[in-house]
């Protein structure tokens, strides 16, 4: 559900980056804060907890308009993959508005992948996965020994979601999935 702050006119959503640990999420982010204007964007924000580390900013996409009058703003956060402390993805996971799943293609990565997809839908608790809008990124598809898409996506089980082929540290799919997502979940209010 999205924020609505009535003193500002803004309506916030909450995107969450989730995936296996070194799967992309934190380069997504990353890139994303780099390419986005600078008039209208927080401050990117590293908070460690331990061991583990959450990534996040927020910015006003021009391309999403007005709601109803309300001024759109996206919140993007990146989690931590897949750990001792699961209390981390869960916390952020609350009244989340919608989901990048990055996967990492490598074939070494496979039953990472599936685990981090399962502990998703775990983590989520009460929130019915298929009510949530869902993008998911098969990232690092540079890499030397990359499972095929068709394998990826059987593992997965992605019928119905929007897929891209990525490579973060390059941008490829970057925007896009983000772009894919902010429509997702503002075409839901």
């Amino acid at each position: 559900m999205p924020l609505i702050d009535t003193a500002s006119s803004q309506i916030t959503f909450k995107i969450v980056y989730y995936g296996p640990p070194m799967s992309g999420k934190s380069t997504n982010l990353r890139w994303i804060y780099q390419t986005v204007p600078e008039k209208g964007r927080g401050q990117f924000t590293s908070i460690v907890t331990g061991t583990e580390r959450i990534l996040f900013f927020d910015f006003l996409p021009a391309e999403l308009g007005t709601i109803k009058g309300f001024e759109t703003r996206l919140s993007l956060y990146a989690v931590p993959g897949r750990g001792l402390n699961r209390l981390t993805g869960k916390t952020v996971l609350r009244a989340v508005d919608g989901l990048v799943f990055v996967a990492d293609s490598s074939i070494d990565r496979r039953q990472d992948n599936i685990r981090n997809l399962a502990d998703m839908a775990k983590d989520l608790g009460d929130l019915d996965l298929s009510d949530t809008p869902v993008v998911i990124q098969l990232n690092k598809r540079d890499a030397p020994d990359v499972m095929t898409v068709s394998d990826m996506t059987a593992d997965l089980g992605l019928a119905g979601k929007t897929v891209f082929l990525g490579v973060a540290s390059e941008g490829v799919a970057v925007m896009h999935c983000l772009e894919s997502i902010a429509a997702q979940v503002a075409g839901r209010t």
